[in-house]
């Protein structure tokens, strides 16, 4: 019996697929409900406090289900021949860090904070640590390979 780790080259093609797909589904769904939230909430309600919070939270959703399909397309298109797979979470965080950035950035704006060099600041921000997280996942990926290579 294979799990998911150890697919097979034959079953490996069918899941990258099933994956890549479920990826756009999920990021649709999050893209249409979060910007169809964020105009009912613009257009019917006062900017109350329980009301920003929802912006947030909502601009959030709406940022990161547009960026989901984005991220994977781009992931796919630039990865080097022989490189370790990319993960379906590592997608996932991608665009979610893209959100984040987003809803921070209106969130700095509120107080009049945000400035070009502080969304430069908070972008290299978040650039670096999905930078250190992927060199974990790389390497953890190639240890893993030589592992298995190791016991065959």
């Amino acid at each position: 019996m294979t799990t998911l780790h150890e697919s097979g080259p034959a079953r490996r093609p069918q899941f990258v697929e099933a994956t890549r797909a479920s990826i756009v589904a999920v990021g649709a769904l999050f893209a249409v409900g979060g910007w169809a939230g964020l105009f009912t909430l613009i257009v019917r309600s006062y900017p109350t406090v329980g009301n920003r919070w929802l912006f947030f939270a909502l601009l959030h959703i709406a940022l990161t289900g547009t960026a989901l399909p984005l991220v994977q397309a781009l992931n796919s298109r630039l990865v080097r021949p022989g490189a370790p797979p990319i993960p379906a979470m590592a997608l996932v965080r991608q665009a979610t860090w893209v959100g984040l950035f987003g809803a921070a950035c209106a969130w700095l704006q509120i107080p009049r904070l945000l400035s070009w060099p502080m969304a430069g600041v908070l972008l290299l921000a978040f650039i670096v640590i999905e930078t250190l997280l992927r060199l974990s996942e790389s390497a953890r990926y190639w240890q893993d390979l030589e592992t298995r290579r190791g016991r065959e």
